[in-house]
């Protein structure tokens, strides 16, 4: 992965304690790049990614995937489940435009042997992949959504409204991890944490749940770090009294430049 010129600085977050809540099969690149920005990495998953149990609307989907003209990526997790889901099963459409919602996704599937022609250009989210030239004209167009069950209904319901046929792939699942919240809750009473990184509402909101009443007026005091504005609105709204500190994308380069920054203002 690429850094910018100042995310390669030498230790310029030293001494930061910094909690990485990615799911655990996708913290162990931030938390490397954070050590050697000099900081500790404080590793408390949110969400456990799990491959679904029932898939008979997924082999469905799947058998049909030659009648679709876009196959539409939102995660690294819908790569990894599910191209090896696909594969298990038949051989991906060469005939399918790919599209991918960012680069470490794109860099996923080109390993995978499938080019990216649809990407958004900066923001790298589901509202940059909506503003792609390719999404915007596709009335008629078939396309089919690699996802987890559940999650934001936008991608889906502005294609359709833009006069797309869109199905879901959905291939895996988030749950809640099974783990104790009592030392962080008591790393955040001590004062002994600096900053959070959140990089999904659904993580936020299992977060403030984990610490429960007995940490939550440490975490609330706590920076957050959060990869998009509309993760900062619920941070605000569910009551963080510092302005969260918004990533320019929930790429590990995007939170530790946002992290380095937040440090440079004198946190």
């Amino acid at each position: 992965m690429r850094f910018c010129a100042r995310c390669t600085a030498v230790a310029e977050l030293a001494g930061v304690r910094v909690v990485v809540t990615r799911p655990s099969q996708q913290a162990a690149s931030l938390v490397r790049s954070l050590e050697a920005q000099g900081a500790e990495a404080i590793r408390f998953p949110l969400i456990e990614i799990r491959a679904a149990a029932d898939t008979r609307a997924l082999d469905d989907v799947i058998a049909r995937l030659d009648t679709f003209d876009i196959a539409i990526f939102i995660s690294r997790n819908a790569v990894s489940y599910g191209l090896e889901y696909v594969r298990a099963r038949r051989s991906f459409p060469t005939s399918l435009a790919i599209a991918a919602v960012g680069p470490t996704t794109a860099g996923l599937l080109a390993e995978s042997g499938l080019p990216v022609s649809i990407l958004p250009a900066d923001r790298f989210d589901t509202e940059g992949l909506l503003a792609h030239p390719e999404l915007t004209q596709i009335a008629g167009k078939r396309v089919v959504i690699f996802r987890g069950r559940g999650g934001r209904e936008l991608l889906a319901q502005t294609l359709r409204e833009r006069g797309a046929h869109v199905e879901y792939a959905e291939c895996y699942v988030q749950a809640v991890p099974d783990r104790n919240p009592a030392p962080l809750v008591e790393r955040l009473a001590r004062g002994e944490v600096d900053v959070v990184t959140v990089t999904s509402t659904q993580g936020l909101r299992n977060l403030i749940a984990f610490v429960g009443a007995a940490g939550r007026d440490g975490l609330f005091k706590t920076a957050l770090v959060v990869s998009s504005e509309r993760i900062a609105e619920a941070a605000r709204s569910a009551g963080f009294e510092t302005p969260p500190i918004v990533a320019k994308n929930a790429t590990d380069a995007g939170l530790i430049e946002a992290l380095i920054d937040w440090r440079g203002r004198g946190a």
